[in-house]
């Protein structure tokens, strides 16, 4: 009787070490939380805002000494992008977007008034005094650039973007002439009016923040300064107080815009 109560209880510890080891062994064995990948895959969306652009123009012309004016490029956009983003781990993502906006930035600057004095022969000629106006728009601009990313929390994206921007930039130079006696009533007046476009190719960078508020739905605000580098135009002009003008401008823009996307998912 004794054995068998012993050869019992040496059972019953065998079976309760076999059972701890057991349990050891499922908790060790448990998988690992799985990733979340919220962001890969391609997405399409809208934007909307504003643009704050600055361009500087030098001027030549064989009738006077170089000079430069710089005027403000201002308006409303909006537009479109579709780009693709991998999530290569917990934390970090890469991607491509491209985009097309359209714009109402425009801006105008004054040039200098010039007035020439005709050399009198026989009898008094008139003086001719001129004014001119350089207007230009930026009707639209797109970007294709990089993106690298970091999650700082779910569904929260922060990310710095980089790359190209190209975009088509109107200059119009409009030139009046007239002409008075000292003192005297205007006599006539003559307006040349010309214009150049121009399609530029420069660079972009910005940063932004994007926030995924269901499964296929993100709303994103973003900067971007972009630079269209230097590019030269040639007008006409009116005679001897303002004769043909040569011009070389250089273009920059600053972009707040924010914009959803869909993602395909």
């Amino acid at each position: 009787m004794k054995k068998l109560l012993i050869a019992g209880a040496m059972l019953a510890s065998c079976a309760a070490i076999q059972s701890a080891s057991a349990a050891d062994m499922a908790l060790k064995a448990a998988p690992p939380p799985p990733v979340v990948d919220e962001w890969t895959g391609w997405y399409v969306g809208l934007n909307l805002g504003g643009s704050f652009g600055h361009s500087s123009t030098t001027y030549t012309s064989a009738g006077f000494a170089p000079f430069t004016t710089s005027r403000s490029l201002d308006g409303v956009l909006g537009g479109g992008q579709i780009g693709y983003n991998w999530q290569f781990n917990r934390n970090w993502l890469i991607g491509l977007e491209a985009d097309i906006q359209g714009t109402g930035q425009k801006g105008t600057a004054a040039l200098p008034t010039f007035v020439f004095v005709p050399t009198a022969t026989i009898a008094p000629l008139p003086t001719i005094t001129s004014t001119a106006t350089l207007a230009q728009k930026l009707p639209w601009f797109g970007t294709v650039r990089a993106r690298l990313g970091v999650e700082p929390t779910d569904h929260w994206l922060l990310y710095v973007t980089g790359g190209l921007a190209y975009g088509e930039i109107k200059s119009t130079a409009t030139v009046t002439a007239s002409s008075a006696f000292a003192g005297g009533p205007v006599l006539a007046t003559a307006t040349v009016a010309s214009s150049a476009n121009t399609t530029r190719a420069g660079w972009t960078v910005g940063a932004g923040s994007e926030w995924m508020f269901t499964k296929q739905w993100s709303a994103k605000l973003e900067y971007l300064y972009m630079d269209f580098g230097t590019f030269n135009n040639a007008f006409l002009g009116t005679g001897p107080s303002y004769p043909a003008i040569a011009t070389s401008s250089h273009v920059t823009d600053n972009v707040v815009r924010a914009g959803v996307n869909y993602h395909f998912h």
